[in-house]
């Protein structure tokens, strides 16, 4: 069941878009990259300013017939990439005044029920967002018992890890696991029901097995580096997250990279040089206001955090890629 891309493009609502649009400062002109253009719900609003230019990129190529219609309103002033945001520096012939991430699946990937996003999707299983090696199905199918509690352990921080892998295993020696629904009925029959939560019994073990798919923790570091080797001295690297792992990732990133970074952190040794990426990091989590978790129940587990470019040159954050190997490794599991 593949849904019009116009519907999806409607009800696709971009998370904290004030809120970003206010540490863009989009009123004084600026060249913007749009990292998860999706819907093109932060990209449109910026170009509502006439001396703004935006650079967008997304993976899925579901977003290629949105991103023609804005290219054919706006021209010169919209240039739009089909890649990975972990390639963001083989696009950008310019500086940017600011760079966004919203790193949550969009409307137009989980109302596509042939997509496998959902728990409602009774199709193939796949949860691939593009440009992806491997699909939801075979990473289920070919997974080592070992492999698959790993994943959604770690990374779905699921409790039931061990019975939902050893489930998966089992039903799968019978008959070839396919569709999303055989899945949710594996997850579901290796869970109590637990009342008191309001999440879906599914949600980690599908939070866990998407990013393995699409390898997003390898993602994540890797645009984050080439966002911030991007910048504009001065400008802005906003990044929406919606999980603890992101949030993980970037708070340490911004933390430890930054003017004003702990020396005493175990995991950041003494940097021979006082070069810094970001100017002094203030570590304030934004969250969605009331009204828009209300309008928009996605914006609830939402955080948004944001950092300043530093003068200084650009420097390779290795200890950021070794600090977080232990999930990029996980992640490079041969499916």
């Amino acid at each position: 069941m593949t849904l019009p891309h116009k519907s999806l493009e409607a009800k696709h609502l971009p998370v904290m878009l004030n809120e970003v649009l206010k540490i863009c400062n989009p009123k004084s002109g600026g060249v913007f990259m749009d990292c998860t253009f999706g819907g093109g719900g932060y990209s449109k609003e910026l170009l509502k300013f006439e001396s703004v230019k935006v650079v967008a990129i997304d993976r899925d190529n579901h977003t290629i017939k949105i991103a023609n219609e804005i290219k054919d309103k706006f021209q010169s002033r919209f240039i739009f990439h089909n890649k990975k945001f972990s390639s963001l520096d083989s696009v950008a012939s310019s500086k940017f005044d600011a760079i966004i991430f919203d790193l949550g699946l969009s409307s137009i990937q989980l109302d596509n029920l042939s997509r496998g996003f959902s728990f409602k999707s009774r199709d193939e299983l796949n949860m691939m967002m593009g440009q992806t090696n491997t699909s939801a199905k075979k990473a289920i199918n070919s997974l080592s018992i070992k492999s698959l509690k790993e994943i959604i352990k770690t990374f779905g921080d699921e409790e039931d890890a061990s019975k939902i892998a050893k489930n998966i295993v089992k039903h799968r020696t019978i008959n070839q696991i396919k569709t999303t629904d055989e899945l949710v009925s594996i997850i579901k029959s290796s869970k109590k029901k637990n009342y008191k939560k309001n999440i879906d019994e599914c949600t980690k073990t599908f939070q866990a097995i998407r990013i393995f798919v699409n390898k997003e923790i390898t993602e994540l570091i890797e645009g984050i580096i080439k966002a911030s080797q991007v910048l504009k001295p001065g400008g802005k690297l906003i990044i929406v997250s919606f999980h603890s792992i992101e949030d993980k990732i970037v708070k340490f990133f911004f933390k430890n990279f930054s003017k004003n970074k702990s020396r005493a952190n175990k995991y950041f040794p003494d940097m021979k040089s006082n070069l810094s990426l970001f100017e002094n990091y203030k570590n304030k989590v934004i969250k969605a206001t009331l009204s828009e978790i209300k309008k928009n129940p996605r914006s609830r587990s939402a955080k948004l955090r944001f950092a300043i470019r530093s003068k200084d040159e650009f420097m390779d954050p290795k200890d950021l890629r070794e600090k977080f190997k232990y999930l990029t490794d996980l992640e490079k599991r041969i499916a």
